[in-house]
């Protein structure tokens, strides 16, 4: 059974004014539940590190700006602060310069496309022709030594 000092503690602590850091929120509404820092990492599933920082306002040690938020969220839901407000206070006070995405210049049309695969083909059919060319007028005794070459030179004519 709770007695009536934490209870009188903490309407107190609720009529004092909140903490201006987001960090400082989140540990005075953690405590004032009378939650551990393991408890809020077991309901929330975040690092007990990870939420050590929170509070400490360490973000940049934190794994990034999707994660933070992320955190931020799933830490005011446990200690039941409107989790909208608190991000709210937290990227106010961060000032986290929106990246704008980069401008994407327009890539192959499929027009141009297909005339870059005519002239691939082209080329391919060009080499092609050239090797086989190359094959069909090759001489054939020159490139055989000469005991092949003269063998088949006598049986050709011998047989004739």
């Amino acid at each position: 059974m709770e007695s009536p000092a934490p209870t009188s503690t903490r309407r107190f602590a609720r009529l004092a004014p909140s903490p201006t850091t987001v960090g400082a929120r989140l540990r005075q509404e953690r405590e004032l539940h009378g939650m551990s820092l393991e408890e809020v990492a077991r309901a929330t599933r975040i690092p007990v590190q990870s939420l050590e920082r929170i509070e400490a306002e360490r973000f940049d040690d934190l794994p990034g700006e999707v994660f933070v938020r992320g955190f931020i969220r799933a830490f005011a839901k446990a200690v039941d602060l409107d989790a909208d407000e608190v991000l709210a206070s937290y990227g106010s006070a961060r000032r986290v310069p929106h990246v704008a995405p980069m401008p994407v210049t327009p890539g192959i049309t499929s027009r141009d496309g297909r005339r870059v695969g005519i002239a691939i083909a082209f080329v391919l059919l060009l080499v092609l022709c050239t090797m086989a060319l190359s094959f069909v007028l090759k001489p054939r005794g020159r490139d055989l030594p000469p005991e092949i070459s003269s063998r088949d030179v006598g049986a050709v004519i011998h047989l004739g």
